[in-house]
């Protein structure tokens, strides 16, 4: 046996956006994304990923995964193998453009909910950083004061995970891992629950 490459857009969307992907992305981002007050995802529904322009002439934008949480928040989620031009500035774009859309003529502001742009890096981004995880809000620059939350970019760049398999400890761990180095595996090395039996069954390719 051996594992189709994680990293490949096809085999990301199927892991993690298909229909019955839901209870995988729920155990996934709960290991990622740190809600204030320790709080946890505990449903969410997986939503198509085109943006819809809502101007004639407005860029058509596509993500690789987008939910939409219990509380009508929003994570939309892209796997990036390559450092294109622009990059930063085409994930604050979308992140802005999901943030943007959910109003229509006459909605009061007070509607907006939260968008959380994770983004997947299979190369160091942040050079001058030393975190696997990167998190950025609006803030005050001086006094670190936040002006809102409602957009948050957050950054994992798996050239810094660096954990063997003998020193995976966190669900946290074992997803990051799995997502690096599923390429490579022939073997199913992490213990099976539910959420990992319903991954790798997914996965798996005869060779």
């Amino acid at each position: 046996m051996k594992f189709l490459d994680v990293k490949i857009d096809f085999a990301f969307k199927k892991v993690f956006g298909s229909a019955d992907s839901k209870d995988i992305l729920i155990s996934f981002l709960n290991s990622v994304i740190e809600f204030e007050n320790h709080r946890t995802i505990k449903d969410l529904t997986i939503v198509d990923p085109y943006s819809i322009p809502l101007l004639k002439g407005m860029k058509d934008t596509y993500v690789d995964v987008k939910a939409e949480l219990s509380d009508k928040s929003r994570v939309i989620i892209e796997m990036q193998v390559l450092n294109h031009e622009g990059l930063e500035k085409r994930i604050l774009y979308n992140a802005a453009k999901n943030y943007s859309i959910q109003l229509k003529k006459g909605d009061a502001y007070h509607l907006l909910n939260p968008v959380i742009a994770l983004t997947i890096t299979d190369f160091t981004l942040f050079k001058n950083s030393e975190e696997l995880i990167n998190n950025f809000k609006l803030i005050e620059k001086k006094q670190f004061i936040e002006y809102s939350d409602d957009i948050e970019l957050i950054f994992v760049e798996l050239p810094k995970f660096i954990k063997t398999e003998a020193e995976l400890e966190t669900i946290q761990d074992k997803w990051l891992y799995f997502i690096k180095n599923a390429g490579d595996l022939d073997y199913i090395l992490i213990i099976l629950t539910k959420h990992w039996k319903k991954l790798l069954t997914s996965l798996m390719k005869l060779i």
